[in-house]
């Protein structure tokens, strides 16, 4: 089935709480101005802007300074957006909270490469502390976080905000750059950054769930990792043997054929705390080492896992969320490798057609944040629900 064919620009189901719309990324005033068209004058706390890699970030990021007024903005360069129809690409995806039901404070985390721990966590409490002041009367909250999706440094920033946040859930995704891997950006007064942090504590009246799944299964298979540079995520063996030789072989494929293809189709997974992580291969080097997405070790123990069927695995997770009550909306940061596999199994139409079904906005990440983690393959999330009645 066809994804639903919507205007350049168009709002979602939810006026009152969340509103969502999408829009060009090519011409930047015109896009942003469509964009606040379709939310219709209504004050929101927060805008949020997932951004095609392929539009002028630097020229969107000053326009939605200009085009917002005063409401902050943030958002970050995709992968890959989700828009109200779903899959898209080449476009602005923006995400307004309203004024009504949000109250939304910033922090702009620069110089992640330099970042002290200590500082993270301090900044965090304080912020905590000023948004529980502003909104006393809401107990729904939770942490919105955009990072470098090349800084290599996101395990290492969860931690200390994990800290910092308590029993705050933290959700998030890490900046993409379509397939091309050269340069990520976060949005945040204006302008664009790179090795950079944006974190937004959001406070709301609404019922909210954050969430985190993912569609694949264990195998018996296992390797080794017996040799790497864990500051560059760079796998060079695997027991033993040159690593992209030894994956490849583990596969049942040549070196050659190694691509974000069979990455996806056959990742590799750790076991922590008693759940299996993805750790997603990113690429190949040309020494033939692997790059991967996420931290990796020496004498980390790898299983290959096998993926279930997405598209049933998303609608089922998905319809999880509207069990109780249905989302007003679901922002959703969801793994370039899991959109990598549904273009090779020609199911983008379908997966598209699930997530405009069930008001999925959001982008294609490098990874996701998860409370305390740094994870790939998986979609990351949160479900908001309508405010209570009066």
């Amino acid at each position: 089935m066809d994804a639903p064919v919507l205007s350049p620009a168009a709002a979602t189901l939810a006026p009152s709480v969340v509103k969502t719309a999408h829009a060009p990324a090519q011409d930047p005033r015109e896009g942003l101005e469509s964009l606040a068209r379709a939310f219709g004058g209504e004050e929101m706390s927060l805008v949020v802007l997932f951004v095609s890699p392929s539009g002028d970030l630097s020229a969107i990021a000053a326009q939605a300074a200009s085009v917002f007024g005063d409401t902050p903005v943030i958002g970050c360069s995709t992968a890959g957006e989700i828009s109200p129809r779903g899959y898209t690409e080449d476009e602005i995806v923006a995400v307004g909270f309203s004024k009504d039901h949000f109250v939304a404070l910033i922090q702009f985390i620069a110089d992640l490469k330099g970042m002290v721990r200590n500082d993270v966590v301090r900044s965090t409490v304080k912020l905590r502390g000023e948004l529980a002041r502003l909104a006393p009367q809401w107990t729904s909250e939770f942490a919105f976080l955009m990072v470098d999706g090349l800084s290599l440094l996101e395990d290492q920033l969860v931690s200390a905000l994990s800290t910092a946040l308590g029993p705050t859930p933290l959700f998030g995704g890490s900046a993409g750059d379509g397939l091309d891997f050269k340069q990520t950006f976060v949005i945040h007064e204006g302008r664009v950054h790179r090795d950079a942090a944006v974190l937004a504590l959001i406070r709301t009246d609404c019922a909210i769930k954050v969430f985190n799944f993912d569609h694949l299964t264990p195998t018996e298979r296992k390797m080794v990792v017996t040799e790497a540079d864990p500051d560059r995520r760079v796998v060079r063996e695997i027991n033993g043997e040159p690593a992209a030789r030894e994956y490849a072989r583990l596969v049942g494929m040549d070196p050659e054929q190694l691509s974000p293809f069979i990455f996806a189709a056959h990742p590799v997974v750790v076991k922590v705390g008693g759940k299996h992580h993805v750790r997603a291969i990113q690429k190949v080097e040309p020494n033939g080492d692997l790059t991967f997405f996420s931290a990796i070790d020496e004498g980390l123990v790898l299983t290959l896992a096998e993926p279930r069927d997405i598209a049933g695995d998303l609608d089922s997770a998905l319809g999880n969320l509207a069990l109780r009550s249905r989302p007003e909306a679901i922002i959703a940061c969801d793994c370039i490798l899991r959109r990598v596999e549904a273009a090779q199994k020609q199911s983008i139409r379908a997966l598209s057609a699930i997530l405009s079904a069930n008001r999925v906005v959001g982008f294609s990440t490098y990874g996701e944040q998860l409370n305390s983690v740094h994870v790939n393959q998986t979609m990351t999330g949160i479900a908001i629900y309508p405010p209570p009645a009066g």
